[in-house]
């Protein structure tokens, strides 16, 4: 199956659902791996994408009970709820203004206490504060919300929240789109087709918005396939999604702690079969925040080419017991990517290029090994920008330690 499908894609062909679910069950991992790798450097060549962005949550105060959740609190007085005023929301961008993200990512629990201009002046106080800063704020979850409980249309909503600032929106609230599994997971909250409805909406107005999908938890590998099938559906008939992430399940402190994390082996494969599904999407994303640093780079040779951000404070992946940091400073991507023999590219939100960085000559690790090894009485180290100058005393034998 594996050979008829490689075909396929070698000619330029749509994969089915079959195909698609094939590749889920597939044994053979690298040879998954090395397709979506063909595709993925035939789109991008050797090119990994990373931005200078920061995330705010600011409530974790939600009407939703999902069981995959550890973020959220039911009640605004509950243990460990959080509401930020606005002037603490907007002072999160105010204190990094030496260094400014050049995105702002917001996501919330579905607060029913705020009025809606509370959101609105959220967004004008951060254009206040940087005209320029994109703000990718409220997944289509928080917008289905604002319209039923605000009694407005989704229209009315992303209107609104436009003429406030707002620039694009986030893939977050997908979930598992199957409503066999959406049911039980998150019931009350929007459904899978709202999901799918907001983000057209958003298209036909001309946004851009990012899609994710939930995985490792109760769903099958038909599940998964139906979901992205949607996805690609969509895409289809509007062309507005940018990036493709997939999520994995945390199991620590919500209402499925008793099942197991995925592993690192379904964390790449569901990585490589989106990028081999999912055609029309420019970009699938390893969120380094949900799958560690570790798996980030790895999954740029399983069909990733985008690693995220520099994030600054995350905290909903946080709660759930990932043991990844909440932020990753700027230098430490362009060494992730170019230890994985990628090309590091900053980019803003809407993948404008901002800087190319030069391409390692040796991965870091390897360098250190020569350096130990190949003893001079003095080189430069071509491996990062910030390159020392190392001297050695060649009168004396090198030890490996």
């Amino acid at each position: 199956m594996l050979d008829s499908i490689r075909d396929k894609v070698r000619r330029g062909e749509r994969l089915d659902a079959a195909d698609a679910l094939a590749l889920f069950c597939e044994p053979d991992l690298l040879a998954v791996g090395a397709l979506a790798n063909e595709v993925r450097e035939r789109m991008h060549g050797d090119r990994a994408f990373f931005n200078r962005n920061m995330r705010v949550e600011v409530t974790n105060v939600c009407v939703a009970s999902c069981l995959f959740c550890s973020f959220a609190k039911l009640e605004a007085d509950s243990p460990g709820a959080h509401t930020m005023t606005l002037e603490d929301a907007w002072r999160e961008l105010e204190v990094r203004m030496d260094d400014p993200p050049g995105e702002v990512h917001i996501v919330n629990g579905l607060h029913p206490g705020l009025p809606f201009t509370y959101y609105e002046e959220l967004l004008r106080g951060f254009k206040r504060i940087k005209p320029d800063v994109h703000l990718k704020c409220f997944t289509a979850v928080e917008i289905q919300f604002f319209a039923d409980h605000y009694g407005m249309t989704v229209t009315d909503v992303l209107s609104r929240l436009r003429e406030a600032g707002l620039d694009s929106m986030p893939g977050g609230g997908a979930e598992i789109f199957h409503p066999d599994v959406r049911s039980r997971i998150s019931h009350d909250k929007a459904t899978g087709q709202q999901w799918l409805d907001v983000h057209r909406e958003a298209h036909a107005m001309g946004m851009r918005t990012n899609a994710t999908m939930l995985y490792g938890h109760i769903e099958t590998f038909e599940h998964r396939v139906d979901h992205l099938m949607r996805l690609r559906e969509l895409q289809d008939r509007t062309g507005g999604f940018q990036a493709f992430i997939p999520l994995a399940f945390h199991p620590d402190g919500n209402g499925m702690k008793n099942l197991p994390a995925p592993t690192a082996v379904d964390d790449l494969r569901t990585v490589a079969v989106s990028r081999l599904v999912l055609d029309n999407f420019a970009h699938i994303k390893s969120y380094w925040v949900s799958s560690t640093p570790k798996i980030a780079q790895v999954a740029l040779r399983f069909g990733a080419d985008d690693i995220d951000g520099t994030i600054v404070h995350e905290t909903i992946y946080s709660a759930a017991g990932s043991t990844s940091p909440s932020g990753l400073a700027y230098d430490e991507l362009v060494r992730l990517i170019r230890e994985a023999g990628r090309i590091p590219i900053e980019r803003d939100t809407l993948y404008n290029v901002l800087r190319e960085h030069p391409r390692a000559a040796l991965p870091e690790a390897a360098a250190k090994v020569r350096d130990r090894e190949r003893p001079k009485a003095k080189r430069r180290l071509p491996v990062t920008d910030a390159a020392a100058d190392v001297a050695v005393d060649s009168t004396k034998e090198s030890s490996p330690w």
